[in-house]
């Protein structure tokens, strides 16, 4: 085999030379980070058990609550049986990232120009650094002082690439240079988790193991063994994305070169922004404009560098991104990451012009420009704008549509629907304003005993309209013992409602009575049955009639009313 002549070298981005190898990298962990975040906002005392609570149950948990018997996967009422005095917290994405400021910014003092994978875990490259320092245990030592320093503890690991690095890290320990293959090669391919910089992309990454599993490939050292082209062909940019990392190899390819100077977008903001919601307005649009240099050019970013400037100092903070894993750096994905950053830098006096003179926190200027920057971009692969379609450009001039609407009459002017846990179409109803990656109130995955059956319909009323259901003797069907129909519904007759002409509202229903023709139900709703009350006791009825439309009928024992259409 003739080996290819290889290319001109690239301009190393920032000062950084470029790497003939794997790249050899630190990892600063800070361990429960999610759980050290919430306790640190909450007040909660150190040493009291505590854990972060999401839908899916525990997430997180403090070595004191371990020690108690808890684990992550825990639901919340077997947690509470392990350890009746533990503290429970809510997961908060922007609260970890606004808390994990400070680490950063202590971490700055040591080495220039850090990347935050995620809340709790830093990178950075070590080459330079562990020369200034004299060794790679020198530097780490050097960041765990001053993120102690800092008031937080915090592990350093480092090793040829990023899966070495944050697993070394994860141990404490120093992997030496061209031994980050053998140390990997005995662990789990679920260790890949831990590289996962994005939370959307921990779902695909987790069943990728699972089939692996199945497939007997079960080690870092299985994975790295396969044919890169087999692997690449049968699990795409993912399989590559794995088979790289577990080979001890940098995520990104080793020819870097600096971002084009389109790929950088930014605004003034007049007046100062001084509250998120504000700026984070303004840094939507910067993140859909981004978002859109890059797709028109068919480009992925490794690195997205958020830049805020205020009258009295810049302030500026570089994010991992690899998109490779998770399939692309969506424009919400791009808002997220800034609206987090921004949390951070406006809610806590930075060490970089947050400070006053006399040493003490000092509110935080308003910040008067912003401006994001895609860095180390290639190819983006998969990840290509379609001829037509959602993102065609129909899709991009409807948000812009839309953006416009809500700079003229507020963020809370234009609404969108989500879909949120309940038993009837009303209650699963979530508004939130455009543009708002909000997480619904209630969660839809859950089980909802009593929920009505899909088909969901197309159109829920916003004001019932009165009907009434007969039998095929003209009787009217009421509800028997039992929550059972007292004869079978033959015919509907809606009530037009008061001030809604059928000219205004063509597919509400109409007000002449119409044939049944299939029904389906009951189904009984029973909530808050414990209260002295009784609660709620309603009853659905799914009826479709001679025209072809479809009703959702409901009734709570005194007459029956319209809620919902179906097409």
């Amino acid at each position: 085999m003739t080996a290819e002549p290889p290319p001109a070298p690239a301009p190393a981005p920032r000062g950084r030379r470029p790497a003939a190898g794997p790249v050899r990298t630190a990892a600063l962990w800070v361990p429960d980070w999610p759980v050290v975040a919430a306790m640190g906002a909450a007040g909660v005392d150190a040493h009291l058990p505590a854990a972060v609570l999401a839908h899916q149950g525990v997430v997180a948990t403090s070595a004191v609550a371990r020690s108690a018997g808890v684990r992550r996967g825990m639901r919340r009422r077997v947690a509470r049986e392990r350890c009746p005095e533990l503290v429970l917290l809510d997961a908060d994405d922007a609260r970890d990232v606004r808390e994990f400021e400070p680490v950063a910014v202590a971490a700055e003092t040591v080495v220039a120009g850090v990347e935050v994978a995620r809340p709790g875990l830093l990178l950075l490259p070590s080459d330079g650094p562990a020369r200034y320092h004299g060794t790679e245990g020198e530097l780490a030592r050097a960041l765990v002082e001053a993120v102690g320093a800092a008031g937080f503890e915090a592990q350093v690991g480092v090793g040829d690439g990023v899966l070495a690095a944050v697993l070394a890290a994860r141990g404490d320990v120093v992997v030496p240079p061209g031994q980050s293959r053998a140390f990997l090669a005995p662990r789990p391919t679920a260790d890949l988790l831990h590289a996962v910089t994005d939370p959307g992309g921990i779902t695909a990454v987790r069943d990728a193991v699972d089939l692996w599993w199945r497939l007997g490939v079960r080690t870092l050292g299985d994975l790295a063994a396969l044919a890169p082209a087999s692997v690449s062909g049968r699990f795409g940019a993912l399989g590559a994305w794995a088979q790289r990392l577990a080979r001890g190899e940098d995520l990104r390819p080793p020819a870097r070169r600096r971002p084009e100077e389109d790929l950088a977008v930014g605004a003034d903001l007049d007046p100062p922004a001084l509250r998120v919601d504000v700026a984070a307005f303004a840094a939507r649009r910067l993140a859909e404009e981004l978002y859109e240099l890059l797709s028109r050019r068919g480009l992925a970013c490794g690195r997205l560098r958020i830049t805020a400037r205020t009258e009295e100092a810049e302030l500026e903070r570089v994010w991992r991104t690899d998109d490779t894993a998770t399939g692309g750096l969506s424009a919400a994905r791009i808002t997220d990451r800034v609206r987090w950053q921004l949390e951070g830098w406006l809610t806590r006096a930075s060490a970089r012009g947050g400070r006053s003179r006399g040493g003490g926190d000092a509110p935080p200027a308003p910040i008067v420009r912003l401006a994001l920057a895609a860095e180390e971009v290639v190819p983006a692969g998969t990840h290509q704008p379609g001829l037509w379609g959602a993102d065609a450009g129909g899709d991009v001039r409807a948000r812009r549509a839309l953006g416009r609407v809500q700079g003229l009459l507020g963020g809370d002017a234009v609404l969108t629907v989500a879909v949120q846990g309940g038993r009837d179409p009303r209650d699963r109803v979530h508004l939130t304003p455009f543009g708002e990656q909000a997480v619904p109130p209630r969660d839809a995955a859950l089980p909802w005993p009593g929920a009505l059956p899909p088909p969901a319909p197309a159109t829920v009323l916003e004001r019932p309209a009165r009907a009434r259901v007969l039998d095929a003797e003209g009787h009217e069907v009421r509800l028997a013992p039992r929550l059972r129909l007292s004869a079978p519904p033959a015919e509907v007759e809606i009530s037009p409602r008061e001030g809604d002409g059928s000219a205004r509202a063509p597919q509400s229903p109409s007000a002449r009575g119409e044939r049944v023709v299939g029904w389906a139900g009951p189904w009984p709703l029973m909530e808050r049955w414990w209260e002295p009350d009784g609660g709620t006791r309603r009853v659905l009825l799914q009826v479709a009639l001679g025209d072809g439309r479809g009703l959702l009928l409901a009734t709570g024992g005194e007459g029956w009313a319209v809620e919902a259409v179906y097409d």
